[in-house]
């Protein structure tokens, strides 16, 4: 009795084994045919997405544009020689008032340009010589801000432009499974499905993307801004300085 009960035993377990190796090697053989069944590049991914997904595609160039444009023009406009306003200084004492405006237009920088118009309004009152340069001040930071009202436009646009694809699909889905009947399949309902959900997400990057690099372009012009100032502030000082 015992000898069969281990017969039988032996018996089970290499059934089992012979069965979980055929099952695995199964498994194994299967794998890359279901891999490659739900890969998806994104290329594919965002074509399922419609026009819109193109509009998104071409508005997410455009902030990259803006973006890269604007950084770089900022950055120059930022940069000063460091004695620059030490040099006005002492040309301004010595009565060297045209090597201080060749000293300005060699910067070519919103700085040196309204120092200059500042020069060239000597021998006015005061207040005159500083509404000259605030003005210099403001066209200069208004050049600086070009385009990027549409890089805001981009970042407010895009995500309700998704959401509009969102709409789109949902109603495509919907109106397939009207057409389709008793005979409803996923097939059907995958093509406004796939352009809901894949707008959604382009149109929130593209979002997210142009927000954050306008939010950088303006800290950057608000930095420039109060650099403006403090020059400003530094040259009308600086007249005063022989009446003192």
């Amino acid at each position: 009795m015992s000898a069969s009960v281990m017969l039988f035993v032996t018996q089970a377990v290499t059934g089992i084994t012979d069965t979980a190796l055929n099952v695995g090697s199964m498994s194994a053989q299967n794998a890359p045919a279901q891999a490659g069944e739900i890969s998806l590049s994104v290329l594919e991914l965002a074509q399922k997405g419609g026009w819109i997904m193109a509009i998104l595609g071409v508005m997410s160039v455009i902030a990259v544009y803006i973006f890269v444009e604007r950084y770089l023009a900022i950055t120059k406009s930022s940069k000063e020689e460091r004695n620059f306003i030490n040099n006005i200084r002492d040309f301004i004492h010595n009565g060297r008032i045209d090597s201080a405006l060749a000293l300005c237009r060699a910067q070519d920088s919103p700085i040196a340009r309204m120092i200059e118009k500042g020069l060239q309004r000597l021998g006015k009152p005061l207040g005159d010589i500083n509404t000259a340069i605030e003005n210099v001040g403001k066209l200069e930071i208004s050049r600086l801000e070009k385009n990027i009202a549409g890089l805001a436009t981009i970042a407010g646009a895009a995500p309700m432009l998704g959401f509009l694809g969102t709409v789109i699909g949902m109603i495509q889905a919907f109106y397939d499974m009207s057409m389709a009947g008793n005979n409803v399949d996923i097939i059907i309902l995958s093509s406004g499905i796939y352009q809901a959900m894949v707008t959604t997400v382009g149109g929130l990057v593209v979002g997210i993307v142009a927000y954050v690099c306008y939010n950088i372009l303006v800290a950057r012009i608000e930095k420039l801004v109060f650099i403006l100032e403090n020059r400003a502030t530094d040259f009308m000082d600086l007249l005063q300085e022989p009446a003192s």
